[in-house]
């Protein structure tokens, strides 16, 4: 097996400036970096990964915790934690956490413990006060992804104004009698996101004199199924019907299309119809939707909790001749500064979101 000494060797440079230039950390010009990266890929050499470790004190391992992985919000999010991880080098370890309260009690106080990691990113899961001690006990950074909490680092989508700009779309276009399918009232557990949303709703049809329907508000569970069960509950009044609907997921939304579809009605003259998320399923359905990007905010995550961790220029560490001197970099400083505040001390910014609009609105079919 190559040693990283004699890729040093090879490459004219210390093992120092090797391990610095393979790993990302600390300073290397740009020209020693790329030498060293195509001698060791020459010669063949793989970092171990037991070795870095002990070298560095970290496992390169991050920890994902996640509510159910079965949904597809949540496995796009994983997956674009897990991209942008693979790009930096870094192991994934998950924990599902279902229902289960011993399962979920067992993963805090023991699992987190056992399988070492250097950082852990929460998704869509709101912490009690014991469950926060617990990972405060472990001395590692830790993002929640969805939601705040005062003594966390965490990013969240404005779901108040995300419900809005759907409602707003609709407004714009001329609908004055708008439907809604929500969510249940088990989903509002975690940072009680659709309340947020039902709360941005109401907002936005109080702004434009309206108010919400009972009879055309309707709620389901996050599925195509739901939102097709709830659309058909609905659409199927024949006593002043909405032209306009909302359903605060697309994957609901287009169980909602289906639903439209199978009463005769056209989409969108009969009815028009606004989603939230950002489905891949979406351009394919000619869905309208508010994106939240959930794959660029898993790769957002992970940026995160890597910046956190790494310190790009450690205190005292020295440097070859061979990298020519140091290079003022602002990104080094912002990471030190961030990785040594605790979460209540800064406040990250809000994830973006954006409408997208497709063939499943337009203005209402005149009388």
């Amino acid at each position: 097996m190559v040693s990283i000494d004699e890729v040093a060797r090879t490459a004219g440079v210390s093992s120092a400036t090797v391990s610095r230039a393979l790993s990302g950390r600390g300073h290397v010009s740009p020209f020693t970096r790329e030498k060293v990266l195509r001698v060791a890929g020459e010669l063949g050499y793989v970092v171990s990964s037991a070795a870095s470790s002990l070298a560095s004190g970290r496992s390169r391992n991050i920890g994902v915790m996640l509510p159910d992985l079965h949904r597809w919000f949540f496995s796009t999010v994983l997956t674009g934690i897990s991209e942008e991880l693979s790009r930096r080098g870094y192991d994934l370890t998950l924990y599902n956490v279902s229902d289960d309260e011993e399962l979920r009690r067992e993963i805090f106080s023991s699992f987190l413990r056992r399988r070492r990691v250097d950082g852990l990113i929460v998704v869509a899961m709101e912490l009690d006060t014991e469950e926060i001690d617990q990972l405060t006990q472990l001395g590692i950074p830790v993002l929640t992804l969805g939601g705040s909490n005062p003594r966390l680092f965490g990013r969240a989508v404005d779901d108040h104004a995300l419900a809005r700009l759907a409602v707003e779309h609709l407004l714009r276009l001329g609908h004055t009698r708008i439907g809604r399918i929500g969510a249940e009232a088990s989903f509002n557990r975690d940072f009680h996101i659709p309340a947020r949303r039902e709360a941005g709703f109401r907002d936005a049809l109080a702004e434009a004199g309206l108010e919400a329907d009972p009879r055309l508000c309707v709620t389901a569970d996050f599925t195509i199924e739901g939102g097709h069960r709830a659309a058909k509950l609905i659409l199927g009044r024949s006593e002043a019907a909405p032209t306009g609907l909302v359903a605060f997921s697309d994957e609901m939304a287009i169980g909602a299309l289906l639903a439209a579809r199978e009463l005769g009605l056209e989409v969108p003259q009969d009815i028009s119809v606004v989603g939230m998320d950002g489905h891949d399923l979406g351009p394919l359905f000619g869905l309208t939707t508010v994106d939240q990007h959930p794959l660029n905010q898993g790769g957002q995550a992970a940026r995160d909790i890597l910046e956190r961790i790494e310190d790009p220029r450690p205190a005292g560490s020295g440097s070859d001749p061979a990298d020519g001197p140091p290079v003022p970099d602002s990104a080094a400083t912002s990471a030190e500064a961030s990785r040594s505040l605790a979460g209540p001390e800064q406040v990250p910014g809000p994830l973006p979101y954006e409408l997208v609009v497709r063939s499943s609105t337009s203005a209402p079919r005149m009388a």
